[in-house]
């Protein structure tokens, strides 16, 4: 090749590289040409400049002409530096640079950018931060990548921070694109309107998609109209936009809302829309916010005829049907589908008509804004001289997110006083007051802090004062106080120095922030640029020539249709009635299932849970069945009933429908996370079939399962799909020949009775019954609530069992909101519970010492610490709770029920919790210190993390955790006995004289005279083999004291005897009323018995009549050492027990008193007081009557016994007995009166070898 061939292919090789290095690999323009260093000083402009060589023309990137770049005269926070880019651009990122050869540089800044050099809009990150990373040192360039590229011709940075030792110095550099697009403007009676050439099919996918600016905050976008005048409405309200489906647009009506979007979308600035159709769905985004929404059952197979932009036209018309909803301002890039009608319309095309005074150019008014940001803003302006003479116009406008602020003060002349003007509660109040007293007060308006702009007027001429809001007649007064200030008074907005600036200023409320415009004295408007330039007036903390309103409700970050309102600094959510709680109504109120209600110690009723936790589906409310031992949901439904069949001559079925309370998503989460679901469906027939038809279709089904359900036509236990009945599955049908009882269409009444127990199959939706109408068929049918108990989730856990074994999951999204729950217990004083970190960002809970719990997060505003600390251990092997959260307003962490610990968010902060690698469960690969116990019911989110399926197949951590009585066992009462189940627990109530899951349901009966409960504790024979041995220890179980014997009783008889204890050596126990006499000698038991004793032998005859009575009343929670005979006798009858007469379950609550003189009373005795641990976790005593009787109970037993003690000393003479190994002869005694005898003065001789106890 020759030189000059190679000279010019390396100039065409260089020319395609250079062409190709604005390229991506697809052929696409990449978006990234530095655009200042071309740009001529006239682009540059700056607040100041330290000299002629710091100019702003100076400031380009790796540049050293002049000074080395720009500086300003101050380094305050008020500089800043200008690029006009000479036309729109699309701009993608910003670089900075120190000045060359210096100390100066930024260390943060904000960008600002504008179409104008007007009306600036602060770029932010997340919505929320503004603030961009700058240098370290005055050489390194540090480029920052926009989230978003911004369309823009002028560009601002403001200096924040800069190196503390040395001032402010900047070069910079822009990087972007060319901007191309196709404008037009509407005036508020043009509008441009497109028709479709021919007749479209309908298709499944259809988009319009433009960029709109407006100073107007209402107005018609949009208005698609297509068949049966159905159409579809885009418009502005408010500053919001709606999307409404109307019908018949002539009469005016709104039609009905589809979605809401957007906010605060009148501020002169472009703004996105995409509305798109996908399918039945509708999508509508607003810059970078999307809604979906179903697409109406009317508009399913609709297109659109007309799509009218800026008006609401209607065909044939020139004018516009509603022309006050007329849209006014600029539109750009306005697509349906793929055509540009904005460019059809420029060409003259005939499918796009543009109506009135359409311009194809965006002409846009200068209002010069001005932003109060603080407490401290105040912009200062000197009265006109033309107001000396009496006549005084002040008119502003405002928009602002507060209730109350200072919008104006001023002196009056002669020391008359002062005027203040002011929002307060929402409303305009003008106030004229002298050394605080106030001469004269108007309000008018309402609900003045909505966020949109508001136009307020003053004006005072001779004697009249009047106040305006919105150009409405405000309030008026008529006055002789002269109103015009005083010659060297000043104007105070927003509010006053904080020195006083030389000047009386006194601002009795508080400072106002918000925006303000169009400020007039005497209807001319002040000019702020010259403010800002200092050269008219003062100000402090203003951010003059834009609006810095933001709106924090928009979108909402409150969840669960919590309500959303704001303040011009912070937002608030009211979450009552939501079901939820938090500063972002993001925690569950409720829990998540019966199970856990029940292990909080609740009984049986209606409860809320929420079985999601904060995820998505709402609260239900549910029936909680505790009385056995497993925990049952049970949700109803309009007909639990047994229904008999009403044949109907209009049609050969019956449809029977069951509706639940509960939502479609909240009835599949209780199936899905239960471990068992039924349904009782019974059907009874006489001649009425289910299957047994000619042609094999069946007579009857049902429908079930999620959604709209399936066509089921098994019934009962039966496999789905199989048209078999429970009979059939276990062969025992009335017919062999058939699969169900009532197939067998016998002239008799039968039934096909079960549980449904498939729980894809569940709940029953429909029941559809066919073989109904012939003569002689009669059927009925019922289908019982939906039943589900086993919580999966309440007791999935895992073990650890070494510091380095760990669980990972995916990555943990909880960008804006995330919280985390779970219960812990161990033995050690620090671990690791939970990580996921990110490329700076992480989250991280942590045991750091054996009473302290750490909450840690990073989300880019540096490590924050949530610490909760416990003044008993938490690692004491039991379980303790753990809930932390992390929202965009604050951060909180509860440990068991200690109070929490809350952290609060940074206004305009970062808010986006960015993570990447897996979440790590007790420990992670590079930290050897890891938890060393039990974590479980993870949840994350409202989401259960399945501990033990991933323990299964990782090395150091076992499935399930053992151990669950160190923690619950105070739940068993009454001498129950916790007992340790793989997956909980349970009560053993053997022992105890109560019963129920929890052991704490009294066993009580009623007694008649008659009536006696005999419970043999030892058979003779049993004590005869071992006569010798009276004290072995084998009859340790049996051989009790007096004082081991405890019951309640209720009773008008006295005296009565309550309880008898016999032995097989002639000794005895008997409980009577009104007296109480224990021993210390032990004895073993033969018989207790209850009520009247039949056999006395023994007895002394005074007692003998009295145990033979009986007793008449009722007795509960007889307990007598470890025996129970009154609930042995109710519930658990055996060979052991006889009963003899009438004893009916009953409970021992009194009775209405219908006899006072007759009334009987409820006593206790009982030997061991009830406690509980107060640090038990996760316990709540149970509530019964029974604990408050006990109180009374006691206190009336030992008054009783305390009364008959010091009566027994008078009237009882005491004889002392001994009992040897074999049985001795009696020995005579003196004896003592029965103070119960009919006849005082008889005698009671007591029979050898007895020992009496009077109780």
């Amino acid at each position: 090749m020759s030189p000059r061939s190679q000279i010019l292919a390396g100039i065409i090789a260089f020319v395609a590289s250079a062409l190709l290095g604005s390229r991506g690999t697809d052929g696409e323009e990449v978006c990234d040409n530095p655009l200042v260093s071309n740009l001529p000083p006239s682009s540059f402009r700056s607040s100041s400049q330290l000299s002629t060589s710091h100019g702003p023309g100076f400031a380009k990137v790796n540049r050293r002409e002049g000074a080395g770049g720009w500086s300003p005269l101050w380094s305050d926070e008020h500089q800043w530096l200008e690029v006009d880019l000479q036309r729109r651009t699309q701009i993608t990122a910003v670089a900075t640079q120190g000045r060359y050869g210096s100390s100066d540089w930024l260390t943060t800044y904000l960008l600002m950018f504008s179409d104008t050099g007007h009306n600036w809009r602060q770029h932010r990150q997340e919505d929320s931060l503004g603030a961009f990373p700058g240098n370290s040192n005055a050489d390194s360039v540090v480029q920052y990548k926009l989230d978003q590229p911004v369309i823009a011709r002028y560009l601002r940075l403001i200096p924040l921070d800069w190196n503390p030792t040395g001032r402010i110095g900047l070069r910079l550099e822009i990087y972007g694109c060319r901007y191309t697009s196709e404008v037009a403007g509407f005036d508020g009676k043009s509008s441009l309107v497109y028709r479709l050439s021919a007749r479209t099919s309908w298709t499944a996918r259809e988009s319009i998609s433009l960029k709109f600016k407006t100073l107007r905050n209402s107005g018609t976008l949009l208005h698609a109209k297509g068949q049966r005048d159905h159409s579809l409405n885009l418009a502005l309200e408010r500053g919001k936009l709606l999307l409404h489906h109307q019908q018949d647009v002539s009469s005016g009506s709104g039609g009905k809302l589809l979605v809401s979007l957007g906010s605060l979308l009148d501020d002169q600035h472009w703004h996105h829309v995409k509305l798109e159709r996908l399918g039945s769905h509708l999508n509508l985004t607003v810059d970078r916010n999307t809604q979906q929404v179903l697409v109406p059952a009317e508009l399913s197979h609709w297109h659109i005829h007309t799509l009218s932009v800026a008006a609401v036209q209607s065909h044939g018309l020139q004018t516009p049907i509603l022309p006050n909803r007329n849209f006014h301002g600029c539109m750009e890039n306005l697509l349906y589908n793929d055509l540009n009608l904005i460019r059809l319309a420029k060409q003259g095309s005939p499918q796009v008509a543009a109506l009135g005074n359409t311009t194809f150019s965006c002409s846009e008014p200068v209002f010069v804004a001005v932003t109060f940001t603080g407490s401290h803003s105040f912009l200062q302006l000197p009265v006109l001289t033309s107001w000396l003479s009496g006549v005084v116009s002040i008119a502003l406008q405002f928009r602002t997110w507060n209730k109350a602020g200072l919008l104006l003060t001023f002196d009056l002349q002669q020391q008359e006083g002062s005027v203040f003007l002011y929002v307060s509660e929402a409303r305009l109040r003008l106030q004229i007051s002298k050394e605080g007293n106030s001469l004269l007060e108007l309000s008018t308006g309402a609900g003045l802090n909505d966020g949109q702009w508001h136009s307020v007027e003053l004006n005072s001429m001779e004697n009249r004062l009047s106040i305006t809001v919105d150009r409405d007649e405000g309030a008026t007064a008529h006055t002789s106080i002269p109103l015009p200030p005083a010659a060297d008074s000043q104007l105070f907005f927003g509010g006053c120095p904080a020195q006083g600036g030389g000047f009386s200023c006194r601002n009795p409320i508080q400072g106002f922030q918000g925006c303000m415009r169009l400020l007039k004295l005497d209807g001319e408007t002040v000019d702020l640029i010259k403010v800002q330039e200092r050269r008219l007036g003062n100000y402090s903390d203003l951010k003059i020539d834009m609006c810095g309103i933001i709106d924090r409700c928009s979108p909402s970050h409150c969840e669960h249709g919590g309500r959303c309102s704001q303040s011009w600094r912070n937002f608030h959510c009211n979450c009552s009635n939501s079901g939820y709680r938090g500063a972002t109504c993001h925690s569950a109120k409720y829990e998540p299932s019966c199970e856990v209600y029940k292990h909080q110690g609740d009984t049986s009723g209606h409860f809320y849970v929420d079985v999601d936790g904060s995820g998505p589906i709402k609260p239900q409310l549910v029936y909680c069945n505790m009385t056995e031992d497993q925990t049952w949901i049970i949700i109803q439904h309009n007909n639990t009933e047994l229904t008999p069949v009403q044949a109907s001559a209009d049609t050969n079925q019956h449809f029977a429908s069951f509706l639940y309370p509960s939502e479609e998503k909240q009835l599949s989460a209780v199936i899905s996370q239960s471990e068992h679901c039924e349904q009782e469906l019974s059907y009874h027939c006489r001649k009425s079939r289910l299957s047994n038809s000619l042609d094999g279709t069946p007579f009857s089904w049902w429908v079930g399962g999620p959604a709209s359900g399936q066509i089921q036509n098994f019934w009962g236990e039966a496999l789905p799909g199989s048209r078999q009945c429970a009979c059939g599955l276990q062969d025992n049908c009335l017919d062999s020949s058939f699969y169900c009882n009532c197939d067998a269409d016998y002239d008799l009444w039968t039934e096909d009775s079960d549980l449904l127990t498939q729980k894809e199959s569940l709940p029953v939706r429909l029941l559809v019954l066919g073989d109904i109408h012939r003569p002689g068929s009669e059927a009925a049918y019922r289908v019982g609530p939906l039943r589900c108990h086993g919580d999966k989730n309440f007791w999935n856990a895992a073990f650890f069992d070494k510091e380095t074994s760990y669980l990972h999951f995916p990555t943990f999204h909880g960008e804006l909101n995330a919280d985390i729950s779970f219960l812990f217990k161990t033995t050690s004083s620090s671990g690791l519970f939970l990580e996921n970190l990110g490329i700076k960002d992480f989250i991280r809970i942590e045991l750091s010492s054996s009473t302290e719990v750490v909450f840690s997060f990073d989300v880019g505003n540096g490590p924050l610490e949530v610490k909760v600390r416990s003044d008993l251990p938490l690692n004491d092997d039991r379980w303790h709770s753990v809930r932390a959260e992390r929202n965009v307003k604050e951060a909180s962490l509860r440990v068991d029920d200690l109070p929490a610990a809350v952290r609060e968010a940074p206004t305009d902060g970062f808010i986006h919790l960015q993570l990447n690698s897996q979440l790590f469960i007790g420990g992670t690969a590079s930290r050897q210190k890891g938890f060393l116990g039990c974590i479980r019911s993870l949840q994350l989110n409202g989401v259960t993390l399945d501990l033990e399926e991933r323990a299964r197949i990782t090395p150091g951590v076992r499935p399930g955790c053992p151990g669950h009585c160190s923690s619950y066992a105070a739940l068993c009462q009454n001498q129950g006995r916790c007992v340790e189940r793989a997956s909980g627990f349970s009560c053993d109530c053997s022992r105890s004289a109560y019963t129920g899951v929890f052991c704490h349901e009294e066993v009580s009966g009623s007694f008649e005279p008659t009536t006696s409960i005999t419970y043999i504790v030892k058979e003779p024979y049993e004590a005869s083999k071992n006569s010798s041995s009276l004290h072995s220890s084998i009859y340790s179980d049996i051989t009790l004291r007096g004082d081991d014997v405890s019951l309640s009783f209720r009773t008008s008889q006295s005296p009565a005897p309550l309880l008898y204890v016999s032995s097989f050596y002639r000794q005895y126990l008997i409980l009577l009323i009104n007296k109480h006499v224990t021993s210390d000698v032990e004895f073993n038991v033969k018989s207790i018995i209850l009520g009247r004793v039949p056999e006395s032998e023994g007895l002394s005859a005074d007692l003998a009549g009295l145990a033979s009575a009986g007793f008449t009343g009722c007795l509960s929670a007889v307990r007598f050492g470890s025996f129970c005979p009154l609930k042995a006798a109710l519930l658990r009858p055996d060979g052991r027990v006889s009963v003899a007469g009438a004893v009916v379950a009953s409970s021992c609550a009194a009775p209405a008193q219908a006899d006072s003189y007759a009334a009987e009373t409820t006593h206790s005795l009982s030997d061991q007081p009830h406690s509980v641990d107060p640090g038990q976790p996760l316990v709540n005593t149970i509530r019964s009557d029974s604990a408050l009787v006990g109180g009374v109970i006691a206190v009336v037993i030992f008054i009783v016994v305390c009364a008959a003690a010091i009566l027994a000393r008078f009237i009882c003479i005491r004889k002392e007995t001994y009992r040897n190994q074999e049985v001795k002869a009696a020995q005579p005694g003196d004896g003592s009166a029965f103070p119960f005898s009919g006849q005082p003065d008889s005698l009671s001789v007591q029979s050898e070898n007895q020992k009496e106890f009077f109780i």
